[in-house]
């Protein structure tokens, strides 16, 4: 409740104070953000004229309704005395409800294409990624968040998730792990976007959570330098202290003027899991908010993907693999197949070798046939380096030999000592 409270006064620029007059024991004012089923809205930040809600007053049933009143309100007030504990609150499960799948719809049309977005994209994403990264300097000096500037840069980072979603997923794909914190940051940002632009968050909605994503990790600035950098694996004491970055991050997100709740309560939550078994609160799936598990699964798959001090970044079916393994305990089931599906089976940014040998680098992914991307070929049939040449695949072109270009496998670049950088900076000027 005091989030609740406080958020509500910092939006009317008092000082954060909790006060009793805006909220009764019926009658509770509520973030939509932190709407669950089984709460009864009395209330809503407009009139009920004029919104999509035929009664003025009704129960939360579904994660659709609650969708929807995110849509259109900020907060409302439920009332806490008509709280059911209903029949239909949903039960454990482990499985993938294909209903809850397919019932988030289509993402929309993308507004552009790699090529024309991909210099003003790499704009945007290295502004970000500059931004965050002094964010966690001064942090670490005792600083703290300007959230003005932050929601600035996430604005821009929807823009172009909008336009162009694999262009700005091709950025991400290009990682050094010597700034893997900043970094990684700025890529749950935008692969929380991407998430949410795949399954129809309204515009506000990708700027909230693309916020989300950027603020997570801020509390392991916090985290003794020895701890956090420690080149092999933490021992218990440590891991413990690891683990205070999300109280240590909460805190923090609560003392930056306009900061976002939602913000506060992913970087709170995000190590959280539905069977109850994460930290630091061991709480249940149904206090786990939508937001949370978004932020959630686009962490781990950047963790997973990411070169470490410690560990080798694992391939992108590896790690899609391992998420959906712990679908269902760790993490949300329909989410992980909606975010699967929303970066592709081969996500721009990745080396495929075709079936005749010739190596590329996917730049977009064609949402129809998404076994057929667009690629960049840059190994010919020998593998020696050969003129960049664009290919859409799904135009079924042949090669010289009549074959059409085909897809054989992902690669990874050591194998064949190509520097994803370099040729990031050729197709970047191409």
């Amino acid at each position: 409740m005091f989030i609740k409270n406080w958020w509500h006064f910092s939006r009317k620029k008092r000082k954060r104070r909790v006060i009793n007059d805006y909220f009764s024991l019926d009658k509770v004012y509520t973030s939509v953000n932190q709407l669950s089923i089984g709460m009864y809205i009395v209330e809503l930040d407009r009139p009920w004229l004029g919104t999509p809600f035929l009664f003025q007053g009704f129960e939360l049933k579904t994660e659709e309704e609650i969708r929807a009143v995110r849509d259109i309100c900020e907060y409302v007030y439920i009332d806490t005395t008509i709280r059911k504990k209903a029949s239909y609150a949903v039960a454990e499960q482990t499985q993938i409800n294909i209903h809850s799948v397919l019932g988030y719809g289509s993402p929309p049309a993308k507004l552009s294409i790699f090529e024309k977005e991909i210099i003003q994209t790499e704009k945007v994403y290295q502004h970000a990624r500059i931004l965050v990264a002094d964010f966690m300097r001064k942090i670490a000096m005792g600083g703290g968040i300007d959230s003005k500037l932050a929601k600035e840069a996430v604005a821009e980072c929807v823009n172009s998730v909008l336009h162009s979603p694999d262009a700005i997923l091709w950025l991400t794909q290009l990682k050094n792990k010597d700034e893997y914190t900043a970094q990684h940051s700025m890529n749950v940002c935008v692969l929380a976007i991407i998430l949410g632009r795949h399954i129809n968050l309204s515009e506000k909605n990708l700027n909230i959570v693309g916020l989300c994503g950027m603020m997570h990790d801020m509390g392991k600035m916090l985290i003794p330098l020895e701890i956090l950098n420690k080149p092999g694996k933490l021992e218990f004491e440590e891991m413990e202290i690891m683990k205070t970055h999300t109280t240590l991050g909460s805190e923090l997100l609560k003392s930056s003027n306009n900061m976002h709740p939602s913000a506060i309560e992913v970087a709170f939550n995000h190590h959280e899991r539905l069977d109850g078994k994460g930290y630091c609160r061991q709480i249940s799936k149904s206090d786990i908010l939508h937001f949370t598990r978004m932020v959630a699964i686009v962490d781990m798959y950047d963790a997973m993907t990411s070169d470490r001090v410690y560990q080798k970044g694992r391939t992108h079916l590896e790690t899609t693999n391992t998420m959906t393994s712990v679908a269902g305990s760790h993490l949300d089931p329909a989410l992980v197949v909606k975010f699967i599906e929303s970066i592709g089976v081969y996500p721009p940014g990745s080396l495929v070798e075709l079936t005749n040998g010739i190596v590329g680098i996917v730049i977009e992914v064609n949402e129809k046939t998404k076994l057929r991307p667009k690629i960049i070929t840059i190994l010919d049939e020998e593998k020696n380096p050969a003129s960049e040449q664009v290919i859409d695949l799904s135009k079924m072109i042949r090669d010289k030999r009549g074959n059409i270009y085909t897809i054989k496998s992902v690669i990874r670049a050591e194998n064949y000592n190509i520097d994803p950088g370099m040729y990031h900076q050729k197709i970047i000027l191409r």
